[in-house]
């Protein structure tokens, strides 16, 4: 290979970009510092936009004893805050304007008549009268869910707290220790078990 190959010449080295933004970046406001400054630190109220540039370790330094509400009392602070809801905009109480009058109501019934429900709307019963003649919808079971409440001898309307009942009922009734030592009826209640533990993970109880 020739000391001077053309290889060598196709040979670039990718640029640092750290050390490129810290040679263009402004040295550290910090008296007595000639680091980059790299970060920027709030100037405070009522030069709100405005910047210190310090190193990280002034950064963090400044932000340690920085205080934004520094010389307002409580009453001035809750103030700010209280504003701040508004974006530090006027705002005015409703009705203000002795001039404005409210809309004419064209209804010619009372709204507490029955004759006024009758003729309003309610598709999705938002006043609750349709809630008698509703009846209860049926839960969609997943397989082992209804072979689970299966087991438990329930139905797919019962409650968390028929489901518990029936679930500590059957653990007395097939238990070793409440009939007397009996074997027989292990499998009986290792599936009551299992029953009850997936009905409680899926939110039934």
């Amino acid at each position: 290979m020739k000391p001077y190959s053309k290889y060598f010449e196709k040979i670039r080295i990718r640029p640092d970009p750290q050390a490129e933004a810290k040679s263009r970046a402004p040295r550290c406001q910090w008296d007595g510092c000639d680091e980059p400054g790299l970060h920027r630190a709030p100037v405070g109220r009522h030069a709100e936009g405005q910047y210190f540039r310090f190193c990280v370790d002034h950064a963090r330094q400044y932000n340690k004893g920085y205080n934004y509400f520094s010389g307002l009392s409580d009453t001035e602070v809750a103030r700010y805050q209280k504003e701040a809801l508004t974006g530090h905009r006027p705002t005015w109480k409703m009705g203000g304007d002795s001039e404005a009058r409210a809309a004419a109501d064209f209804s010619s019934y009372r709204s507490g008549r029955a004759a006024y429900h009758n003729r309003v709307g309610d598709p999705f019963n938002l006043f609750g009268d349709k809630q008698a003649e509703r009846k209860p919808r049926e839960k969609r079971l997943k397989p082992l869910e209804a072979k689970a409440l299966e087991t438990l001898g329930l139905g797919a309307q019962a409650t968390s707290e028929e489901i518990k009942s029936r679930y500590k009922n059957l653990v007395k009734q097939h238990h070793p220790d409440a009939n007397g030592g009996d074997r027989g009826s292990e499998e009986r209640l290792r599936s009551v078990l299992e029953a009850y533990r997936l009905l409680k993970q899926a939110g039934f109880c």
